[in-house]
């Protein structure tokens, strides 16, 4: 297996209007979701060989999920249903392109009662990828669950990356939030933050110092998105340097997601000679400026169509957008 993704998968309740406030809405449109799930499916879409851990609920949008993961490709082995939890509903509104309101409806909601023992650590130990965000660490038994996921895929050697994707809703306070993420950085290699985590966690905007501050704490490499901007990144190491590299400008029809599936594409790129191991000669400056380009045409042509799994590009496509950039 290329890339495992582990997190909530579930329900975002699109806005049928976009420039409305999510009291303003008129209706909504169930589509698939959660952002562990969206990049198993953007890499899959890309090339890799992909799988998905996590739980919903015992109900019609659970059974639609773990369907839509199989009709991608995606390895749903690692999938568990609860009886008496819901499956997680997002209800979105966006008052603009580029920014959303969320509305998490998961009190608990099934993806948060994720257990240890319910692991497929068969995927865990043969990944050579495992990709995890904060959502899965907000309670338990998730956060132990998650943890104990990038305990053995670290030990089989995999690759760790964490997406920090920050919804405060979701958390008790803004400390809380912040000293649980500050204590997964050290067990991750790759971290993808954008500019509010950044203030989050570092006190500041500057993607400079805050990447800097990032590495600090243990991981080789931070990428930090800026939207519209583009995005900069940090490698560590024996070849260490830091860039900013540019988005293509594209007219954005809807940006959630597009952060998905960016990282998607930084994962395809290292992991792309399928060998357990192998992304550690790829965390170089000059592979991942390359990658983050790549990545960068993967949020682009997702952006300029509304839904998230609806929109994730394939390998051809993102082939035929850079050829003709």
């Amino acid at each position: 297996m290329d890339i495992v993704c582990l997190g909530e998968m579930l329900i975002d309740m699109f806005p049928a209007e976009i420039g409305r406030r999510l009291v303003e809405v008129s209706a909504f449109h169930p589509k698939p979701g959660g952002a562990p799930a969206n990049v198993a499916v953007a890499a899959r879409r890309l090339g890799a060989r992909t799988a998905f851990i996590g739980k919903v609920g015992d109900d019609a949008f659970g059974q639609h999920l773990i369907d839509t993961l199989r009709a991608e490709g995606v390895e749903t082995r690692g999938m568990r249903v609860d009886e008496a939890a819901r499956t997680t509903m997002a209800i979105i509104a966006m008052p603009d392109v580029h920014h959303a309101e969320f509305v998490f409806y998961r009190n608990p909601g099934a993806d948060m009662l994720l257990r240890p023992d319910e692991l497929d650590e068969t995927l865990l130990n043969e990944t050579c990828a495992l990709h995890i965000g904060s959502v899965s660490l907000i309670a338990e038994p998730s956060r132990s669950a998650t943890l104990r996921a990038v305990e053995l895929a670290r030990k089989a050697g995999a690759l760790i990356s964490f997406d920090v994707n920050y919804r405060p809703s979701l958390w008790p306070q803004p400390a809380t939030a912040a000293d649980t993420i500050r204590a997964v950085l050290p067990l991750a290699h790759v971290v993808k933050i954008n500019e509010d985590e950044l203030i989050l966690l570092t006190g500041g905007d500057d993607p400079v110092a805050g990447s800097e501050a990032i590495l600090a704490s243990g991981p080789q490499a931070c990428i930090v998105t800026q939207g519209a901007r583009g995005s900069f990144f940090r490698v560590g190491g024996h070849e260490s340097g830091s860039a900013y590299v540019p988005a293509f400008p594209v007219k954005t029809v809807d940006a959630i997601g597009c952060g998905d599936a960016f990282m998607a594409g930084v994962l395809n790129r290292l992991v792309s000679d399928g060998e357990r191991g192998g992304w550690r000669e790829h965390l170089t400056w000059l592979y991942l400026r390359q990658s983050l380009r790549y990545a960068s045409a993967v949020g682009a042509l997702t952006a300029q169509k509304q839904g998230v799994i609806p929109a994730l590009p394939t390998a051809a496509e993102v082939k035929d957008f850079l050829a003709r950039t």
